[in-house]
């Protein structure tokens, strides 16, 4: 007999929401037995991450939620900025360790889940089951039988693709001595960022209140950078571009996610499936993840409750990820200019029925519509290309290493920036 119904690995968003999904009992449904595996403090536990979603109305983890917006803002290279409510829809913002708080506290009252740290150094598939042989924090080996697993660990490598991007980022939480952020719009996109040879550059922006905000400097490229690349232009952008002066930098993140058209697979093993960005609930054209997880792993309690087999559904339909690939191609050959046609989007398409094309949400009517305010040209000529193209795989590179995060804020910053990288690493 399995020692636990399912074994969830990971305790990042997926593992969390997951395990927090099939706390506690529901009635007239099964109430499965839960070990969550955490990995230890280390290299393999994620650092502090902020994740953004947009929805309508409320939602399971609301309580997390740092900060909400009704407006975005999309800044061309040159010209007057795009501005748009995108009501009914909230563009939310929660910080990765609002939301561990959120869900210890509620599996910790939960009689169905337990946790553990450990490392995890394999999972075999069994019959019946499978086996996750795990390290704990002494050094003693031993094994875990589940019946299920659901495994949230990132991987190493990608399977092959005929186009693999990375979206990179670093930015700091500031608070400036002045009044510098517009408390009620986000910046979703500011093109005034030097461009790379190859992909595009952005910068972003959550402000938390007129002298508080996150400042991020993000590439869509191949490589990504060295740790003082990202730091010059972070500073680039919050000197030069928005012009910030007088700032406390009180933390940073940085992060790599995989922008691929790589099929991704929905099981390991026979009782063993990936979950999260690992089962592919990454949207590939953006890089945007927690929407897609919070579908999946929805679907994922909903058949263990029920007695069926879980294997996470696609979080993204067959028609989403067929536009994401002659995007990327378009993207990656160089065929379409990022910051014009992204531009270009924003201003042409209501900003909420954007929004909820970017997460799979509208009909095919409203896809054609929106396909032909893009440079039809370069996608039709991506679009033919895509069947002839080889596919290679692609190895991801470890999470550029961030600075420290200071524990009290540093005294406040007036030095000049270095200056912005101006090609990939």
């Amino acid at each position: 007999m399995p020692e636990t119904d399912v074994a969830v690995v990971g305790a990042g968003a997926a593992g969390l929401s997951l395990a927090h999904r099939l706390a506690g009992r529901v009635p007239g449904l099964r109430t499965p037995s839960v070990v969550l595996v955490d990995a230890p403090p280390g290299p393999l536990r994620p650092p502090p991450r902020t994740w953004c979603y947009w929805a309508a109305g409320p939602g399971r983890f609301d309580e997390a939620v740092r900060a909400e917006w009704r407006r975005l803002r999309v800044r061309p290279r040159t010209g007057a900025p795009v501005e748009g409510d995108i009501a009914p829809l909230r563009y939310r913002m929660i910080r990765s360790e609002d939301f561990e708080r959120l869900v210890s506290r509620d599996l910790a009252r939960s009689p169905n889940v337990r946790r553990l740290e450990a490392t995890v150094e394999t999972v075999e598939d069994v019959p019946g089951g499978a086996h996750v042989h795990l390290r704990d924090t002494d050094g003693r080996a031993w094994v875990l039988s589940a019946r299920w697993v659901l495994d949230s660990r990132p991987p190493s490598s990608l399977p092959a693709a005929r186009t693999t991007l990375l979206q990179h980022f670093h930015g700091w939480f500031v608070r400036t001595a002045r009044p510098a952020f517009d408390p009620a719009a986000v910046e979703l996109m500011d093109f005034r960022t030097p461009q790379p040879a190859h992909g595009l550059s952005f910068g972003y922006v959550l402000p938390l209140g007129p002298c508080e905000a996150l400042v991020e400097y993000t590439e869509f490229s191949p490589r990504t950078l060295t740790p003082d690349r990202y730091e010059a232009a972070v500073r680039h952008y919050a000197d030069e571009v928005l012009r910030l002066g007088e700032r406390q930098v009180l933390a940073t993140e940085t992060g790599v996610i995989p922008m691929t058209d790589a099929p991704i697979p929905r099981q390991a093993g026979g009782s063993v499936f990936p979950i999260g960005a690992a089962g592919g609930a990454t949207r590939p054209a953006t890089g945007y993840t927690f929407a897609g997880l919070q579908r999946q792993t929805r679907a994922v309690a909903d058949a263990l409750r029920r007695g069926r087999r879980p294997v996470p559904p696609a979080a993204h339909s067959v028609r989403s990820r067929a536009m994401d690939a002659v995007l990327l191609r378009a993207l990656d050959s160089g065929r379409a200019d990022g910051p014009e046609l992204f531009s270009r989007l924003f201003a042409r398409v209501p900003m909420a029925r954007l929004l909820r094309f970017l997460d799979g949400g509208t009909r095919l009517h409203e896809d054609v519509s929106i396909g032909l305010r893009t440079p039809v040209g370069p996608m039709l000529r991506s679009a033919l290309e895509l069947p002839r193209l080889p596919r290679r795989r692609c190895d991801l590179p470890a999470s550029p290493h961030p600075p420290a995060r200071p524990a009290t804020p540093p005294p406040p910053t007036t030095d000049p920036p270095a200056p912005p990288p101006t090609e990939t690493a």
